[in-house]
């Protein structure tokens, strides 16, 4: 396991000694390389919808024993990716997650921007993050923890700032998961 942001190793909680994060808890299944970079790419711009299900497993496999009224959210997806690819690929996953582990789903956050993220720099990444989301309801259930699924993290700014929001919304555990970790070329 490494942190999500600075890439260092950290231990089976999640969470890393060194970054202030806001979240309690960081997993990942792994680096974003060899077959793990082709199965997401298939996923994400090939239309390999059926690939949720094996992502999802690997991260299933990962994640620790969570608490029975943990509730999965979603990472919004920008709504073009949406019509182009016939899917949304992070829900599908966390939808899959929820399922197999008897958890309940809650669509919390929606896309403000459009804005990709994909070849942007560090300090893009950031600001794209900082406005991209914002709250969809309200987190009706403060006590209850709550699992964010994201696909890839690079810089980690999206989960951030989402689990920031969150927060603001009234979540007082906030966990995070993606797929894949990569670092920026």
């Amino acid at each position: 396991m490494v942190c999500l942001v600075c890439k260092k190793p950290i231990g089976s909680s999640g969470s890393c000694r060194t970054c202030r994060l806001p979240y309690d808890g960081a997993w990942s299944v792994g680096e974003r390389k060899d077959t793990l970079q082709r199965l997401i790419g298939l996923y994400k711009f090939k239309y390999a919808r059926e690939a949720y299900r094996v992502l999802g497993d690997l991260l299933i496999e990962i994640l620790p024993d969570l608490p029975a009224d943990t509730i999965i959210v979603p990472v919004p997806t920008v709504s073009s990716h949406i019509r182009q690819r016939g899917y949304d690929h992070t829900l599908l996953i966390a939808d899959y997650i929820a399922k197999k582990r008897g958890l309940q789903l809650r669509q919390l956050l929606a896309r403000r921007t459009r804005t990709i993220q994909r070849h942007a720099s560090a300090s893009v990444r950031h600001k794209q993050a900082k406005a991209a989301f914002m709250p969809r309801g309200h987190v009706t259930i403060p006590n209850h923890p709550y699992l964010l699924i994201d696909d890839v993290a690079t810089t980690g700014s999206t989960l951030i700032y989402v689990t920031k929001i969150l927060k603001d919304m009234g979540a007082s555990q906030v966990m995070v998961a993606a797929i894949a970790y990569q670092t920026l070329d």
